[in-house]
């Protein structure tokens, strides 16, 4: 009776032996189920695999081939005879990899997780270099030949769960040209290509390289380059208190009856958001097939940092989604050219807003001065009185006619019952 007893407290001290720590470093996660439900297909590649966690699938093995030539090719450009140099440095960083993964990849052993960082690193550095400089590609490369391929690649190199470290593609960078290259020169070919996905203004690369460590992926250099001037576009960042004030915004059809403007502004960061003078100042915004997953991926990368004052991308949907709640409100942004809808159908644009912030934690919010600025000019009497005016009597011809008249019955009665009470005539 005590053996048994025993056992079971035996066992679970072996397992808390066992427990590895967390490593500090992992960087990589799968999305967690609840968001990855909203949208499966917008967190899934559908042409290349990067990194372990899709590694393997059927339906990305084709590209398998294409690495490998990549692979070929990079080394006879080198007259490198052989891989050897690559496999043996990244031999070095196999463990230091390893730990930037959220979950253990026991699905590859040494070897395999090694080729797999070499042959995934390389193609995403030949890639860019051909597509800066057309000379490296080869006559018959299908990637190039064919837009589909390549629009596919540039949706599966951002996707949250398909990403390598970024110490490693650097490597292979640095390793496999000449030493005059940097990583300026990689961000500068990474925003000369992902600068076209971006749903406003076009791409630019920063002004400042990152510091080390600020970038951990591809998706998070893209996300730095989107973001590295948001900091200044924006006030401090207070908690979200749920049906606060100054913390939501009505929906664009009733800021319109309240008598706030809209107006579209070219030549700035889609985060710089402002309200001036009774008018919301919101550059313009792209929406096409793939706006949808650029938001969910860069949204679910600041789900996972430590530190939510970057959350970008979850500040600004947040402000867009207050604004959008029926086809309605797309329909007055996009008459004043805030959003350019690729789509073609409002309601499709209006619910992928609506759906986008589902399940997502929203810790800080960007943007208080607007909100406040906005709420203000809400509450003031007289913008309430006309946004009740506007919505009841205002909304159809038919109803504006009926409170002309109305008007018009009342002024005529009254000068009616003045003229009752002080006649006119000549004595008068």
């Amino acid at each position: 009776m005590s053996e048994t007893s025993a056992d079971p407290m035996l066992n679970i001290d072996r397992k808390l032996a066992m427990l590895p720590p967390i490593p500090s470093e992992r960087c990589i996660f799968r999305v967690h189920d609840l968001l990855r439900n909203e949208n499966k297909k917008a967190y899934e590649p559908n042409v290349v695999s990067i990194g372990p966690y899709h590694h393997g699938k059927d339906n990305l093995k084709p590209m398998e081939e294409h690495k490998l030539r990549y692979l070929q090719q990079l080394l006879r450009r080198g007259n490198e005879p052989s891989a050897k140099r690559y496999i043996e440095a990244m031999q070095e960083f196999e463990q230091g990899a390893r730990k930037c993964y959220a979950e253990p990849i026991n699905s590859l052993d040494s070897n395999a997780f090694v080729d797999m960082m070499l042959l995934d690193g390389c193609f995403i550095v030949e890639f860019l270099r051909k597509n800066e400089i057309r000379n490296l590609r080869d006559q018959n490369d299908p990637i190039f030949k064919i837009d589909h391929i390549r629009i596919g690649l540039c949706r599966d190199l951002v996707l949250f769960e398909n990403q390598l470290p970024f110490f490693i593609v650097m490597k292979l960078f640095n390793m496999t040209e000449n030493s005059m290259d940097s990583l300026h020169d990689f961000i500068r070919m990474f925003v000369n290509f992902f600068g076209w996905i971006t749903p406003g203004q076009h791409l630019v690369a920063p002004s400042e390289n990152p510091r080390e460590g600020d970038i951990v992926h591809l998706l998070g250099l893209l996300h730095y380059s989107f973001c590295f001037e948001f900091h200044s576009m924006v006030s401090r960042r207070f908690p979200v208190v749920t049906n606060g004030i100054g913390m939501s915004l009505k929906s664009a059809t009733e800021l319109q009856e309240a008598g706030i403007k809209f107006k579209k502004i070219d030549g700035r960061n889609l985060f710089n958001i402002r309200f001036v003078n009774g008018t919301m100042e919101i550059p313009t915004l792209e929406v096409e097939d793939d706006t949808e997953l650029f938001f969910r991926n860069l949204i679910a990368y600041e789900q996972y940092l430590p530190d939510t004052s970057r959350d970008y991308f979850t500040a600004y949907h947040k402000v867009i989604d207050y604004l959008v709640n029926t086809s309605k409100d797309v329909k007055i942004l996009t008459n004043h050219g805030i959003i350019i809808n690729y789509l073609g159908d409002d309601e499709v644009v209006a619910t992928m807003f609506n759906k986008l912030g589902n399940n997502v934690v929203a810790s800080y919010v960007g943007y208080e001065e607007v909100y406040k600025n906005v709420n203000k000019h809400c509450g003031g009497m007289w913008n309430f009185w006309f946004a009740i005016l506007r919505r009841d009597y205002f909304n159809n011809p038919w109803a504006l006619i009926s409170f002309v008249a109305a008007v018009v019955l009342l002024l005529f009665t009254v000068l009616q019952t003045i003229f009752t009470i002080h006649p006119v005539g000549k004595s008068n």
